[in-house]
This record gives C-alpha cells, sequence and structure tokens, in this order.
C-alpha cells in the first residue's frame, strides 16, 4: 500500500525573465532510497514514487500523481534528491505576470499538498525590493516605534516629579 508524501509548493512568474517564471516543489519525505526514485515529468503532470525510510528501519512506499493547472516545460526543469527531501524547479510554459490560482488542473482539495510559505513571495512584492519595516534577517529594521507610537525616541517612560498628584487607582468598592 502507497501513502501519499507531503508535497509543498510555491511559484514566481515572469512575463520577460525564464528564470523567474517558476514552481517550486517539494517533497518533505526524509530517506529517500535513491534506487527506488521514480519522477516523470511531462507538460501537464507529474508523478513520482519511491520508497524512504531508515535504513535499520522498514521502509514505506509513497507515490502520488499531479495533473498540473498549466504547462510546464520539462527539457528546462530540474530536480535534485537529498537526504531530507526531494525538490524540482519547474519551468512555466507560459510567461505570464499572473500566479497560478492553484498548482493542480482539479479545483478540488489535494490534502497533502500545502503552500511552501518559506518560498512563496506575494504576486505584487516578487519584483520589488523587500519591505522597508523588514530587514533582511526578518527583523523589523529601522523601524522607529516611538514615531509610530506617537513619542519621542529619548522618552523613557518615567515619569517627572511634577506629577505626584497621581494617587493611584479609586479603592474597590465592598461587594
Amino acid at each position: 500500500m502507497s501513502t501519499h508524501p507531503e508535497v509543498l509548493w510555491a511559484q514566481r512568474s515572469s512575463e520577460s525573465d525564464d528564470s523567474k517564471n517558476v514552481i517550486y516543489l517539494t517533497v518533505s519525505l526524509p530517506n529517500i532510497h535513491d534506487s527506488s526514485l521514480k519522477y516523470e515529468l511531462s507538460p501537464a503532470s507529474i508523478n513520482f514514487a519511491a520508497n524512504a525510510g531508515p535504513a535499520n528501519a522498514e521502509t514505506k512506499h509513497y507515490e502520488f500523481s499531479l495533473d498540473l493547472y498549466n504547462d510546464i516545460i520539462p527539457e528546462l526543469s530540474q530536480h535534485k534528491l537529498t537526504s531530507r527531501s526531494f525538490t524540482a524547479v519547474l519551468r512555466k510554459k507560459d510567461r505570464k505576470l499572473e500566479y497560478w490560482p492553484r498548482l493542480t488542473k482539479e479545483k478540488a482539495k489535494t490534502p497533502f499538498v500545502k503552500t511552501d510559505f518559506d518560498k512563496w513571495v506575494d504576486e505584487d512584492e516578487q519584483d520589488g525590493a523587500p519591505d522597508d519595516h523588514f530587514g533582511m534577517d526578518g527583523g523589523f529594521g529601522n523601524m522607529d516605534f516611538s514615531k509610530m507610537l506617537g513619542g519621542d525616541a529619548n522618552d523613557t517612560g518615567t515619569a517627572s516629579a511634577e506629577s505626584d498628584d497621581d494617587d493611584g487607582p479609586p479603592p474597590l468598592e465592598d461587594a
């Protein structure tokens, strides 16, 4: 009996640059036995089958077939097998700025196919510079939170001696 491996995908689109007109596909499956790997790519579909598991344990058989949303160019697509996964970069046939709305031709939800958020970039951000609010390390870069909150960058937040007339919160009422 075969099992579906987790398949992650992301994409880029470009009307002019073929190298930016791709689908990123990752089959998250550690310890694939390379002698059992069967990977077939046609312009309209992908077929994958492999046995995987630690060398000293029982292996499982994994496989899937997907009809792709639109055509790709198999001859210009690439793939790589590592100890943790099988990855492929599929070259889209049509040069369009718009993203595919989904990976598969069918609108039905495919539970083992998921978005690869580590590689995903929104359509409107794929050609632009990184967002100014975020640094390359994923942090908040040079964002000045005090200006955003309406305060002074040198304000330490401590009360001055002139505002000692605050008696604190009102007393609790007896129940």
